[in-house]
């Protein structure tokens, strides 16, 4: 036993350090394949003599057993987060302060990595927990998927007790893998490597974030009691000197003139990292005078985040590609020839409609400026006229719909040219897209392609068809075995039971959204009182209007559709409204009965997560606000409406007060 006992001992040390060698120092001295045969050895040790696994075995990084929930756990001292500046005179203004209060300093400047705030908990130098930020004051538990990170020690070799805080990131390589992986299986991709990597350290099961190779950048300790630094860059060399992994483009300057400068090389360099930044974060350096200027509520003083601006680049437009909505809409693309923007490879973006087109004076083969708007959509801002080739012609849309030939209208009122043919192929196909979406009846695993391929070979024509699908109408189509083919028929079946505003929503009524769909549910809750309403009813309930009720009625009259529900019905569609009514909530005071509106980026969690808890709270959640508007709630970048709610004298909150409260009323 002693000899297996060392032989664990020599595989853990060996282990050990070629991960430090390959993942924190990008330095590795075997190759995979070694590291690969040793990790199985022990894996097999371990399977023999489970004894022997201890917390801090490196084949913790394969991940463990799949979890329930994320338990929330209070961070021993807050994670605050920092103020932002977006261009020089704010940086300026932030340096003014700085001296006026502490005298000369010197600023430690640092690359703001594009990922998710971790904080990393060791007890006599092992790793026992790791926490996301959450609102600063209490975070969520995901130790099991954080010690799938091989950058992250599972033990040190002081037995130091503290805090390291920084931020774990997707590295692009990575990104672009899972993508692939995600686009194979018909699978939404990811926006963007923040989004990737937020969504892999939430996974409830552990192998699966082991598998998306995420990575860590350390940049603060919580406590600087054991540690001999007394400066933040000290503190980061001695974070490297304990095995930790730091981003070494870090720079220490003299004064704010150092740190323009260091801004403008990594807005022209970014892009030549292999993983993404949204920004540069300055500190000033001296930790004493991080102590004597101290903390607002929400952030530190001594402390600014300069974010980048709107990245914009320049290509080439090679051609304009016309889409038909599932209403009918034509709208255009631009084709690009492929470019960076932003951290992700861009070769399609937004025109909108003809309008823009034409005030823009968007050309094929132009050279055009292209941008993320919100950091997220691809839109194409201008052109480049002085560069425009000779002969190019002004665009024009097309009078006949590119998808079945029929005349193309353009409604009063609306800016874009609609095909009004109900048996166009692309509105129908783009309605059973839209039929089995998220939000509509979610089957999960029926995803773009296999509709295309199910409607092209006419196995299905309408949306009922969907639950007459079988065994053999789904294997002969690509990359469906057995167990995909299985899966996809439970999914079916399940969706069955949804409750009636998912199958509304999911008929793709015209002006008929998520929440009116709920409306409607939840007051004639079955689908034979709906058949049965008419406009002057509609009209009278709150959140349906005119167009919409009239809408609704011609919809439901339609001879076709009454059997189109019939077809459901046979084969046992839910058509009764199950969710829990407004009446019955009974809410909590602070949002019971509220108008409010969530405006900006949110950060923790999405808008739809906020709204359906605050619907859940009695809260009427709206998209404009008025003068009836009780509570903003603002994330980063809050615009026009920030401005509105502030101008009527509006309560405000921000995202950390939002989410406190949640958490209050939770717990």
């Amino acid at each position: 036993m002693d000899n297996i006992q060392n032989r664990v001992k020599a595989l853990h040390d060996l282990l050990n350090q070629y991960g430090y060698e390959y993942y924190v120092q990008d330095n590795p001295s075997v190759p995979d394949s070694e590291y690969d045969k040793l990790l199985r050895e022990l894996i097999d040790i371990e399977e023999a003599h489970p004894e022997l696994k201890s917390p801090d075995s490196p084949t913790v990084r394969v991940g463990g057993e799949v979890q329930s929930s994320f338990e929330k756990v209070n961070h021993d001292t807050p994670m605050l987060s920092l103020g932002n500046a977006f261009n020089e005179q704010e940086l300026r203004r932030f340096d003014q302060r700085i001296r006026e209060q502490v005298g000369k300093v010197e600023y430690m400047c640092e690359l703001k990595i594009d990922g998710l705030a971790v904080s990393l908990k060791y007890v006599d130098g092992r790793f026992v927990q790791g926490l996301t930020r959450g609102d600063g004051t209490t975070g969520e538990d995901i130790t099991e998927n954080l010690r799938t990170i091989h950058a992250i020690p599972l033990k040190i070799n002081e037995p130091l007790s503290f805090e390291v805080r920084g931020e774990a990131y997707m590295p692009r390589s990575s990104f672009i893998r899972l993508n692939e992986e995600k686009e194979k299986n018909d699978e939404q991709p990811f926006a963007n490597p923040r989004n990737a990597a937020a969504g892999s350290l939430r996974q409830l099961d552990p192998k699966l974030a082991a598998k998306r190779k995420l990575s860590v950048f350390l940049y603060s300790v919580n406590d600087f009691t054991d540690f001999k630094a007394t400066t933040q860059s000290g503190a980061l060399d001695e974070l490297d000197r304990l095995g930790f992994k730091t981003n070494h483009e870090r720079a220490r300057v003299d004064d704010i003139e150092g740190v323009l400068a260091y801004i403008e090389k990594w807005t022209n360099q970014r892009e030549q990292l292999p993983y993404d930044i949204d920004g540069i974060v300055i500190k000033v350096n001296d930790i004493e005078q991080q102590d004597e200027m101290g903390y607002t509520q929400k952030s530190p003083r001594w402390a600014i985040a300069y974010k980048f601006p709107a990245e914009e680049v320049v290509t080439t437009l090679q051609d304009i590609e016309l889409s038909i909505g599932r209403t009918g809409v034509v709208t255009p693309t631009a084709i690009l020839n492929p470019v960076r923007v932003a951290g992700t490879t861009v070769s399609r973006a937004s025109l909108h409609n003809e309008d823009l087109i034409r005030e823009r004076d968007i050309r094929i083969g132009d050279s055009v400026v292209v941008k993320k708007a919100g950091d997220i959509i691809p839109e194409v801002v201008r052109s480049i006229t002085e560069r425009r080739p000779e002969g190019t012609l002004p665009y024009s849309m097309p009078t006949h719909c590119p998808s079945c030939g029929h005349e193309l209208v353009r409604i009063e009122g609306e800016v874009a040219l609609r095909c009004i043919n109900p048996k166009c192929q692309a509105q129908l196909v783009e309605g059973l897209i839209h039929f089995v979406s998220r939000q509509a009846m979610n089957i999960d695993g029926l995803g773009t392609k296999i509709i295309q391929q199910l409607y092209h070979h006419e196995v299905i024509k309408d949306v009922a068809d969907i639950f007459y699908l079988t065994e053999d109408d789904l294997l002969p189509l690509e990359r469906m075995g057995s167990k995909k083919v299985d899966n996809l028929l439970k999914a079916i079946d399940d969706a069955k039971a949804n409750s009636l505003e998912h199958l509304l929503f999911g008929l793709g009524i015209r002006h008929l959204g998520v929440k009116a769909s709920q409306v409607l549910a939840e007051k004639y809750e079955t689908m034979d009182r709906l058949l049965e309403v008419t406009e002057e009813e509609l009209v009278s309930i709150h959140d349906i209007g005119d167009k919409l009720a009239q809408s609704v009625v011609t919809y439901l009259e339609n001879e076709d559709i009454k059997a189109l529900i019939e077809k459901l019905k046979n084969k046992d569609v839910n058509m009764v409204y199950n969710g829990i009514k407004t009446s019955d909530i009974e809410g909590h005071p602070d949002f019971k009965d509220k108008t409010i509106v969530l405006t900006g980026k949110l950060q923790q969690l999405t808008r739809k997560e906020a709204s359906a808890w605050l619907e859940l709270q009695g809260a009427k959640v709206t998209s404009s606000v008025t003068k009836n508007t009780d509570l903003v709630i603002a994330g980063e970048d809050a615009g026009s409406k920030l401005t509105k709610a502030e101008k009527f004298g509006t309560e405000i909150w921000t995202e950390e007060q939002f989410v406190a409260k949640q958490n209050e009323i939770s717990s």
